[in-house]
């Protein structure tokens, strides 16, 4: 799944903490990192910050069905 224009990085690692299952970010060479994983957190952050203030595009993969559900949520969610 695909998520765009994420303004709010603290709201947005939230949700993926309340998720079950591994949650992955696909990278643009097709390496899959855990975001779950404290280290993956600050390194994605890093990097998408380093040049803009919002992140426009994220591929992740989520495992857990329920995950799917609360990350669509999110997304078009109105608390963004």
């Amino acid at each position: 799944m695909k998520l765009y224009n994420i303004k709010d990085t603290e709201e947005f690692f939230k949700v993926i903490d309340q998720c079950k299952g591994t949650v992955e970010l696909v990278s643009k060479q097709g390496d899959r990192l855990n975001l779950k994983s404290q280290l993956t957190k600050y390194i994605t952050i890093t990097n998408l910050f380093s040049d803009e203030s919002m992140i426009k595009e994220l591929e992740l993969v989520a495992y857990d069905p329920d995950d799917t559900s609360l990350l669509m949520e999110y997304m078009f969610g109105t608390d963004k």
